[in-house]
């Protein structure tokens, strides 16, 4: 008989660049909306200690969303026909 397993248990590369590509994407939407939580939670608060913290989470969240625009964009590269390899 064979293994009937999952792809999850292979790994996030095991259903195919596309699935890698596309839970980037999903990163990226989850951190989108945290820092429009953030950016909300700064205009509209009324206590200057979460506001704070929301200043400090957005610092955060940009840094995120910075590297997983990069690892985006260096997915979208790869899957062009030709792209190198490096």
């Amino acid at each position: 008989m064979t293994d009937q397993g999952t792809d999850a248990e292979k790994g996030p590369d095991a259903a195919g660049p596309d699935a890698a590509w596309l839970a980037l994407h999903a990163d990226r939407e989850a951190v989108e909306r945290a820092l429009t939580l953030a950016q909300a939670r700064q205009r509209f608060g009324t206590d200057a200690d979460a506001i704070a913290q929301a200043r400090v989470e957005e610092a955060e969240l940009l840094v995120d969303l910075d590297r997983i625009l990069t690892l985006i964009r260096a997915a979208e590269y790869r899957r062009r026909p030709g792209s190198r390899r490096w």
